[in-house]
């Protein structure tokens, strides 16, 4: 039996898990953001069907697994699942038939020449408008450039389905860095809601309202919440290209950023952000600077900025070098075990992307490989191809070089003088996480070099 429209919802329709219940949301695209959407909507009592043309995500989630954030939602997955709060397919067509609201969060590509494709999300909409119900809703919550929904998204969904919008409804509500969100800090992102027609505004505010704290920032133009979205990213992009130049200026002249950086906060009043290489593809930066292309004009700062980020693994690598070079070996033929490939430390989240990026580079100067990380198993990493190890010392014996990529707090408390005594003397420690001391790392006999921490005596 099919509730009240969804699109003339009021706030009384949905006030209770019990009345969310009677209403259907598919998630299309099960990556991290996806999973957690469905996560969040399933909590307060919607029935939700996971959608992702990758067989192998369906057969996972119908299940109640997922291959990132296991400690934070597979729980909760698996007991959505088993009273029937939560179901997994392949089918959109069938699955958008019976929903009430469509939330996309298929990510846009990014090529190698670094142009935007869209085709996934693109093939997505014409299944969705090919199958959508009159009074259904849609909302984009992938990031897209300026004027993408209306022009591009608005226009596919009309074409195939028949219906304008206001027959169904169309929001964008977009959630920047999606790979980098964990359940708590979604449900605590401060979003905005934009949409070409009233009550598809009025509906998706009070739907998105319910799985987040906070207030939502409603805006009738989606053109605007589109460039905010950007801005946003962009601004992020910069302030971190300026930490990263601090960064590299401080090693030069034997100063300690993470030390500065202490005091550059009581004088300001925005965020300061510290030095980091996770920053060297972030497909949403790219999307701010091809609308600019396509309005011929060049975005000078944003497009330095993506370039100094882009050459922090270069950075990375020389860093490297460097401390191989205090240890008198050098890259060709050294060991080196990269400890942490996850976004976020201490939990299990999808592996950065900088981790194929550095040991890559460092392979193509002729180093070996190996990767460690508590939190995942090599069966997981399938697409990672280089060596694995379970375990720590495993990862670090015999290896002439140790880089810190992701601050789990069990690396901070690494056991030097067992290091010391599996480890190829000499042997170097080079800290990219700002984790460690380097005095104590250095009074044990390593070579250290640090992102930002020009302190190292030798």
């Amino acid at each position: 039996p099919m509730s009240q429209s969804i699109l003339y919802a009021e706030p009384e329709d949905v006030d209770t898990a019990e009345k969310r219940g009677k209403y259907i949301v598919s998630i299309i695209g099960c990556g991290q953001a996806g999973v957690l959407h469905a996560c969040l909507f399933a909590d307060v009592g919607f029935k939700v069907i996971c959608v992702d043309a990758d067989q192998a995500i369906v057969n996972l989630l119908a299940k109640g697994k997922t291959s990132f954030l296991r400690q934070e939602i597979e729980s909760k997955l698996k007991t959505h699942v088993k009273i029937g709060h939560l179901n997994a397919t392949s089918d959109i067509k069938g699955a958008v038939s019976q929903s009430d609201v469509i939330a996309i969060t298929i990510p846009m590509k990014i090529d190698v020449n670094k142009k935007i494709n869209y085709s996934n999300m693109e093939n997505a909409c014409k299944c969705v408008g090919s199958s959508i119900r009159r009074g259904s809703l849609v909302i984009l919550m992938s990031t897209v450039g300026f004027g993408f929904t209306e022009g591009v998204v608005k226009e596919i969904l009309e074409n195939t389905s028949g219906f304008k919008v206001g027959d169904f409804g169309l929001a964008y509500c977009p959630i920047p860095f999606m790979d980098a969100q964990s359940l708590e800090s979604l449900a605590n992102y401060e979003r905005i809601i934009a949409a070409p027609e009233k009550n598809s505004l009025n509906s998706a505010s009070i739907i998105l309202e319910k799985i987040t704290k906070k207030t939502v920032k409603k805006v009738a133009s989606v053109k605007l919440a589109e460039l905010a979205t950007l801005l946003e990213i962009t601004r992020r992009d910069v302030n971190i290209a300026l930490a990263n130049e601090f960064a590299c200026f401080c090693e030069k002249a034997g100063m300690d950023y993470l030390e500065i950086h202490k005091f550059l906060n009581y004088s300001a009043h925005d965020t300061v952000f510290l030095p980091t290489l996770a920053e060297n593809i972030r497909k949403e930066d790219h999307l701010l600077l091809e609308d600019a292309e396509n309005l011929n004009m060049k975005l000078r700062i944003p497009t330095i900025a993506r370039e100094i980020n882009e050459g922090m693994i270069k950075h990375a690598v020389n860093l490297t070098k460097d401390a191989l070079g205090g240890c008198g070996k050098t890259l060709r033929r050294a060991r080196i075990a990269l400890l942490g490939i996850t976004q976020t430390p201490n939990i299990k989240s999808s592996p950065k992307i900088t981790v194929k990026e550095l040991a890559a580079a460092l392979e193509a100067k002729g180093a070996k490989i190996s990767l460690h990380d508590p939190y995942f198993s090599d069966k997981e990493l399938t697409d990672i191809s280089y060596s694995f190890k379970r375990n720590l010392l495993e990862a670090v014996e015999g290896a002439d070089c140790v880089i810190i990529l992701t601050g789990h707090d069990q690396f901070k408390h690494l056991n030097l003088k067992k290091l010391k005594i599996i480890m190829k003397k000499p042997a170097a420690i080079v800290d990219l996480e700002g984790i460690m001391e380097p005095d104590k790392i250095e009074k044990e006999g390593f070579i250290y070099r640090g992102l930002g921490r020009g302190v190292w005596k030798k």
